[in-house]
Order: structure tokens, then C-alpha cells, then sequence
């Protein structure tokens, strides 16, 4: 059997991790930074804002067209919210074309009834198939309802169930399908430049780390065999860099946690169990940037955009944000 090169199980993967930090961080700091570590579905669950769609009436309002800014700068507002004001249409790309409660798929949360599905078909400019990837955004509105962006220095994190389907049912295209990211905040110093004068000064510069889940194809014998895999954003320059394989289709569990030195945590388990430091895959200081403060947490949708191939089906379930420190209050959902 020839293995594809970019294949990886769990267990081998961890070891590549654990290799990889040696080059990623200062040997000094490695003690210091697995100590602190913040496995995401740490401290106090703020239930102002995610999800469980238990409630039967759950609807999201489209207010199509959507936006798609990245592509030609226009936002088309008003922008798509849902009913209950925990989630809204991303201003720069759009929302889903089916945002839909729906039944829980088999093997799903002990007592969940409902999930959320998101699947799309025009992810670019809507009516204007441009047969190039594009994604949709579904964002968690977490600064709004939380009065504002969180800081590191409370650990914040985040944590999702996803159901992937068997890999028959997915969009036949090698690549990006899937992302649980989140929107965060650092401050960055600029050079400019005016006449003879140099000057510094300093901006907030907003970034989106994250777990995508991509399909590519294995040689087994003699017949190639789509599989799943984790790519994440991101390494200090700016690139993706390899997860596991997703050696199982059905109910996953996804986390990513901030901490107070800057740091992103990703954590990824098959089933529905909450996340353990067991679960860990990776650290990273995407971009180079030390994180100060998170905004929201979203999720892509990603087909071809051909105006024939529907994305794959993307159900969610039981989105969460905690803080491992906080002076807010959380409310009842």
C-alpha cells in the first residue's frame, strides 16, 4: 500500500508536533508554555453567546443578495442575522446559502435534538459563477453581545461539534471544505515614509487562526481514496501547516484557546466528549503576532463555485466560549 506523504495518525502526528515546537519556540520557553496550555471548554461557559438550536423556531433572516466585499467591494447590506442575535452574515464574504436547523445526526450529543446545517452553492458573486474557490462566513457574535472584545489574559477559548459526512457525500475537489476559526486583535508598529521623514506608529491589526478540514486523495493499491485532514492557521510566517488525518468521518469535537502570553492552542478528538489536554495538536504564533484580544469565533463554508457543485453538507452543533478568568457575568441562555 503507498501512503500519501501528507497521511498522518494522531499518535505520529503528536510526535511530529512535539518536534516541531523545538524549532517553532526558544527551548527555555517550552516548559513554561506547556504548563500553560489552556485546554478550550476551560473556566466559565459564557452562554450569552453560541448556540445549542434546540429551540424549534430557530431561523436565520438571509437579507440576499450577500455580501461579497473580498471579491468586488460590495457588502449589499442589510447584512443576514439569525432571529435569536447570536449569529450574523460576515460583512466581507458572505453568508451560507442554507443556514437550516435540522435534525441531530446519529451519534450526536446525549439529548441534542437539533444541529445547524451550512452549505452552499454560490459562494462568489451571487449569479456569477467565477469557477474559482471562494467561502461563506457564519459568524458567532460574541464582541456585541459580550460588550466587547476579550482579552487574553482571561484565556478565552472556544469549542464546536462538527459531523462530517462519509467522504462519498462530500464535493468531489481536493482542498479546503471546512474551517472553525476565530477573529482576533494584536497591535502592530508601521514605518512611513513622508518627504525626508521617517515616522513610526502603531495600528490594530485584526487575523483569523484556525482548524481547516481539506480533502485530498491516497493511493491505496491501486485506486486513489479521498480522505480528510487538518491544515492550520498558522505559522509564524504566515503559512498554513499540516494536521492529522481525520481517520474517521461522523461527530467530531474542535478547539482552539488563547492564553495570556499571545499564543494560539488547537485541539481536535473524534466523538462528541468534551476536549482533553489528550486532544492537543498544536501551538502557533500566526504571523508572527502575539494575540491581545479576541473578537468573534466563525465558521467557512468553501465549494468551487461553479453554479453546479453544491458544497459539502456541513452540520454544527453546541458551540461554546469561555474564559478562564472574568469580571463579566454570564447570563442565562
Amino acid at each position: 500500500m503507498s501512503v500519501d506523504p501528507m497521511r498522518y495518525s494522531l499518535q505520529n502526528y503528536l510526535a511530529w508536533a512535539t518536534l516541531s515546537l523545538l524549532f517553532a519556540f526558544p527551548k527555555a520557553s517550552l516548559g513554561q508554555m506547556a504548563t500553560h496550555i489552556v485546554v478550550p471548554g476551560t473556566g466559565v461557559h459564557m452562554t450569552q453567546v453560541g448556540d445549542d438550536f434546540e429551540d424549534e423556531s430557530w431561523s436565520f433572516v438571509p437579507n440576499n443578495p450577500k455580501s461579497t466585499e473580498d471579491i468586488d467591494e460590495n457588502q449589499r447590506p442589510p447584512l443576514g442575522k439569525s432571529t435569536n442575535g447570536r449569529w450574523y452574515e460576515g460583512a466581507k464574504r458572505g453568508h451560507p446559502d442554507i443556514v437550516k436547523r435540522v435534525a441531530t445526526p446519529e451519534g450526536g450529543l446525549p439529548g441534542s435534538e437539533g444541529a445547524l446545517l451550512l452549505k452552499s452553492l454560490q459562494t462568489g458573486i451571487p449569479n456569477r459563477p467565477s469557477h474559482k474557490m471562494h467561502q461563506d462566513d457564519f459568524i458567532c457574535n460574541v464582541q456585541y453581545r459580550l460588550g466587547g472584545t476579550v482579552p487574553v489574559s482571561q484565556s478565552p477559548s472556544m469549542t464546536t461539534r462538527v459531523y462530517l459526512p462519509p467522504m462519498e457525500d462530500w464535493e468531489r475537489r481536493n482542498g479546503p471544505h471546512f474551517a472553525f476559526r476565530a477573529a482576533v486583535e494584536t497591535t502592530i508598529t508601521e514605518s512611513k515614509k513622508q518627504f525626508m521623514f521617517a515616522s513610526k506608529e502603531q495600528k490594530e491589526e485584526i487575523y483569523w487562526p484556525g482548524l481547516f478540514i481539506l480533502r485530498g486523495v491516497k493511493k491505496v493499491g491501486n485506486q486513489n481514496v479521498p480522505y480528510a485532514y487538518f491544515r492550520i492557521r498558522a505559522d509564524r510566517s504566515g503559512g498554513d501547516f499540516l494536521g492529522p488525518e481525520l481517520e474517521t468521518m461522523g461527530w467530531w469535537t474542535l478547539g482552539i484557546s488563547f492564553t495570556p502570553d499571545g499564543l494560539v492552542h488547537y485541539f481536535a478528538k473524534p466523538g462528541t466528549e468534551e476536549l482533553t489536554r489528550d486532544d492537543y495538536l498544536a501551538t502557533a504564533m500566526p504571523y508572527g503576532y502575539r494575540c491581545e484580544e479576541v473578537r468573534s469565533f466563525f465558521y467557512n463554508v468553501v465549494n468551487s463555485d461553479n453554479g453546479r457543485d453544491w458544497s459539502t453538507d456541513w452540520i454544527i452543533d453546541d458551540p461554546k466560549f469561555y474564559v478562564l478568568k472574568t469580571q463579566r457575568v454570564a447570563s442565562r441562555p
